[in-house]
């Protein structure tokens, strides 16, 4: 049943020669591919939201050199304009602060400009009108004050990067570049699949916690987990619930996910990312005000690295499934591609050792 297999022809039909030699084809493509996907690494992307899965996707495709297509691009150059005018999350998160804009701002008509931006349309560059207000708002002390305080109202953390090259972006020509294309936002609500090659397959799946439930359909055949933690998040709300952390968040699910009995035998590999971020942020925030059993002195970026290694590595081992599995951690930083390049060759060459 269901099988492709050799079969008497029916009375009166005449089965000549070149029909049986398609069907030997048939039939040997149908085993070739089998064999393929027996043979092909399954990587699915697991994390809470904000980790940088999607942009670990991204630069898989740039280390690959799979480029990006004409539309994609454009799709992309349209993002980073929205990205961009996401300054409006940054205004909107201010009244909870007890902030408000500079009332000349207002006076301009800046922040309803900022409020009202619609979408860029295909071909269309990004309005120069714009490029006055964006920058006056961002450079506003309280709109900097709200921004400083992003990890209050999870702010998007690429608008230092985007306002650093808005002179560029605004250029009639503007073509985004690869980290124009790797520092852009986009919430994650559909499957990504990405093949590399034959040989690899990598998913990745939303986030959010409403996007959670949709993360069993991929369990299946799965031949390693990349979990992504983001090491900045460890004093800062999730997207979707202020009252939330998103590193204890992400200490739940990991949980899960090592002691699931979908993943008994699976390798399960874990990015503390965002390092960089890391490393500025804890010189300002002390990791002891939201993890009280932190014991390094504030603003120890080894001593604080090493705790939140530690604590990962005893949440995957506490079942005593050290012995079926080993756990392996690296720190990274997912925008940068010199540094990750590195890191997936070491992690690519043990999933395909794990097949042999």
């Amino acid at each position: 049943m269901g099988g492709c297999v050799s079969s008497p022809a029916a009375p009166g039909v005449v089965v000549t020669d070149a029909d049986r030699e398609k069907h030997r084809q048939a039939e040997k493509a149908l085993k070739e591919a089998k064999a393929r996907l027996a043979s092909q690494v399954k990587v699915l992307l697991l994390g809470s939201g904000d980790s940088g899965k999607s942009t670990i996707l991204k630069q898989m495709r740039v280390i690959h050199k799979l480029p990006f297509s004409a539309q994609e691009i454009e799709s992309y150059r349209q993002l980073v304009f929205d990205n961009l005018t996401g300054t409006k999350q940054v205004l909107d998160a201010m009244p909870d602060m007890e902030l408000e804009p500079s009332a000349e701002l207002t006076e301009k008509g800046w922040i309803q400009m900022i409020e009202d931006a619609r979408d860029i349309r295909d071909g269309e560059p990004f309005p120069p009108e714009f490029k006055e207000v964006l920058v006056g708002v961002w450079n506003d002390p309280p709109v900097k004050q709200a921004y400083e305080r992003g990890n209050e109202a999870a702010l998007p953390e690429n608008l230092v990067y985007y306002f650093g090259a808005i002179e560029r972006l605004f250029e009639p020509t503007y073509t985004p570049t690869e980290q124009d294309i790797i520092h852009s936002r986009a919430r994650t609500i559909e499957l990504q699949k990405l093949h590399l090659d034959h040989e690899m397959l990598m998913v990745d799946v939303g986030g959010q916690k409403s996007e959670r439930r949709k993360w069993i359909h991929c369990f299946q055949d799965v031949t390693s987990i990349l979990f992504l933690v983001s090491l900045s998040g460890y004093d800062q709300c999730l997207v979707e619930d202020k009252d939330a952390n998103q590193m204890q968040d992400a200490m739940t699910i990991w949980d899960s996910i090592c002691h699931s009995q979908w993943f008994k035998q699976t390798s399960i590999i874990l990015f503390l990312n965002k390092n960089d971020l890391f490393e500025k942020k804890i010189a300002t925030s002390d990791i002891r005000t939201f993890f009280p059993d932190f014991e390094g002195e504030a603003g120890d970026v080894k001593a604080g690295r090493d705790y939140f290694k530690k604590r990962f590595a005893r949440l995957a081992q506490k079942a005593g499934r050290q012995k079926e599995r080993e756990i392996y951690i690296h720190i990274t930083t997912a925008t940068d591609t010199a540094m990750l390049r590195v890191v997936m060759a070491a992690v690519e060459g043990a999933w395909f050792e794990c097949m042999n």
